[in-house]
């Protein structure tokens, strides 16, 4: 198949090395900031933080997060261009959700006197709210809908990815205490471009299962 979304995708691989030298452009980063924002949620409900680790001091405490757990991913803190910690909200409130409202009221896409009515939507948190509040599972599936959108973004845009769910959950909260504010980091995502001689996937063919044992037709 020839198309330029297919030919996206067939380039895309998990880069394993990145070339520490290389950098991505502040025009490139402002489309993948904007891709990450514009990513669709359930009910419309964005209940996500996007923490961009750029310094140096920054790619340090991420790199001191892997003290205890998944070292094999400890090298894309400090060799990647950038890392994204893809963060949830745990407690997804109607506070929360009457922001969303509020946006909407003031971008023209809900009518101010249909305020009220808007926060009908929001009876699918509560569908996926236990009595103690934490909807956690919901609000970190929202993130992967905005991680699987930035990585397709990042290939369209000749950049490679490495998502990581070998993050330590915990000690990110501890470092990042600050920027994330109660949120939650389950996942973060590599940006940047592999090393040529070191990146082994690289050069590997892609393998996908047939679309015959995975996509069924009615």
């Amino acid at each position: 198949m020839t198309h330029p979304i297919i030919s996206d995708l067939e380039k895309r691989h998990t880069a394993k090395h990145y070339d520490a030298n290389k950098r991505i452009s502040e025009q490139d980063l402002k489309v993948i900031y904007e891709a990450m924002r514009l990513s669709p949620s359930s009910i419309n409900s964005q209940p996500w933080k996007f923490i961009v680790i750029e310094s140096e001091q920054a790619k340090q405490r991420f790199h001191a997060t892997f003290a205890n757990k998944f070292q094999f991913n400890q090298k894309h803190a400090k060799t990647a261009s950038h890392i994204v910690l893809f963060a949830h909200k745990p407690n997804y409130s109607r506070d929360d959700y009457a922001q969303v409202i509020d946006t909407d009221i003031k971008n023209g896409r809900t009518l101010s006197e249909n305020r009220e009515q808007a926060f009908g939507a929001f009876a699918f948190v509560e569908l996926n709210t236990d009595e103690h509040g934490n909807n956690a599972a919901w609000t970190k599936a929202q993130t992967y809908i905005a991680l699987g959108n930035t990585m397709h973004v990042a290939a369209r845009l000749g950049i490679d990815s490495t998502p990581m769910e070998g993050v330590d959950a915990e000690l990110i909260g501890e470092a990042f205490a600050k920027e994330l504010d109660g949120y939650v980091c389950d996942v973060a995502l590599a940006l940047g471009y592999h090393h040529q001689s070191e990146d082994y996937n690289a050069k590997l063919p892609k393998s996908r299962l047939a679309a015959e044992q995975v996509i069924q037709v009615l």
